[in-house]
């Protein structure tokens, strides 16, 4: 390893869970944070159609999530991806692309496998990061398989090491030591999984793709501790916006022990996120509700509320997808989407060739999540 050793952070064997938590030094981050999730979740029980503000949420976090770690990749390449996906994987998309995509299934997948009964275990978060790795380049970095030998966080530009995890012997004792305290930890909710997110990263169990599997594990804990009618919160946004203290702090802990800035940092993460998703969703609400008006107003059919919904659903869309999922009759929808070409709603990204039907673009919602 050519690595630079010296400056490098150890993991804090023996220091887990922390003894020290001192709720004087973060009280009201504790308790704005705690409100803030409150509106967040008033305002998803609220939507009539919540899938209809996820959606785009969700695909924010997978870009953003990924990005973190290096992989760059638009919002308009993963909807497109969803407009063409066909349950085959082209070899033609871009491996940053197809990451993204299996971050936001493998979300997707666990939120679905918590509400059908499972809990947080090695297997569950083996199954989360089999799914997230199982094409692209993190196919050889040992899918759903714990490290089995030492790994380490380095600045790659500067070819220093960072931080040292948990060993890989000493693994399984840390992972159980882990979900035992997910599970029977007396900690608010919000304590909770600020402690396990960082513990996770700590013991970085595999060989590839631990800040992801971490960063889902925040929206999990939140959901399942009850602070969340829905396992819906997304937080990568102010992470990756203040990489360096997020990473500062978080190896602070293991260098000194003080989990209470850790904890704090995370509080004001989840609260300034928690405000940024809702003006989003706002303006995802509002435009809706302008869309149903003008939608209904230059369609004039029964079918307007119905392609509406979809177009919201899935921005990137191509026709076929649109006729065979909304069942709206072929020459009506044909109709539809030349009305809404012409009046600016969608943009024309591909016209039909051959067997391949046009690809459009609901640009007005777009612009509010492109990141």
């Amino acid at each position: 390893m050519d690595f630079n050793l010296s400056g490098a952070v150890n993991y804090h064997y023996g220091k887990f869970p922390p003894t020290n938590i001192n709720y004087s030094l973060f009280i009201q981050e504790l308790l704005k944070a705690t409100d803030a999730l409150a509106r967040y979740d008033q305002m998803l029980k609220n939507l009539h159609n919540n899938e209809i503000l996820l959606a785009p949420l969700r695909n924010q976090e997978a870009v953003i999530s990924s990005r973190i770690e290096g992989t760059i990749s638009t919002m308009d390449e993963i909807m497109q991806y969803e407009a063409d996906d066909d349950g085959t994987h082209s070899p033609n998309v871009r491996s940053d692309v197809v990451e993204t995509i299996l971050y936001q299934r493998a979300l997707k997948n666990a939120q679905a496998a918590l509400e059908n009964g499972y809990t947080f275990s090695q297997s569950f978060v083996k199954q989360m990061h089999q799914q997230l790795l199982y094409l692209g380049r993190g196919a050889a970095k040992s899918p759903g398989e714990f490290k089995k030998e030492q790994n380490y966080l380095a600045d790659h530009s500067v070819r220093k090491i960072q931080f040292i995890p948990i060993s890989a012997e000493q693994l399984p004792v840390g992972l159980d030591q882990l979900f035992d305290y997910m599970q029977h930890s007396s900690e608010p909710p919000l304590i909770r999984t600020a402690v396990s997110h960082l513990e996770f990263e700590a013991l970085h169990p595999f060989q590839d793709g631990n800040g992801r599997i971490g960063r889902m594990l925040i929206t999990l804990l939140l959901w399942q501790s009850g602070l969340l009618s829905q396992p819906h919160f997304y937080i990568s946004g102010y992470f990756e916006q203040n990489k360096d203290e997020y990473i500062e702090t978080m190896r602070n802990v293991s260098r000194n022990n003080d989990w209470n800035n850790w904890i704090k940092f995370f509080l004001i993460a989840v609260e300034k996120q928690v405000i940024h998703n809702l003006r989003i969703a706002e303006n995802i609400k509002n435009l809706y509700e302008e869309m149903k008006t003008e939608f209904s107003e230059l369609l004039s059919s029964k079918w307007s509320l119905t392609a509406l919904d979809y177009i919201f659903t899935n921005p990137v869309f191509r026709n076929n997808r649109f006729v065979s999922s909304t069942k709206i009759p072929v020459p009506t929808a044909a109709i539809m989407v030349k009305k809404l070409v012409e009046n600016g709603y969608l943009l024309q990204k591909e016209e039909a060739a051959g067997r391949r039907p046009a690809l459009y673009s609901f640009e007005p919602l777009m612009r509010l999540v492109r990141v």
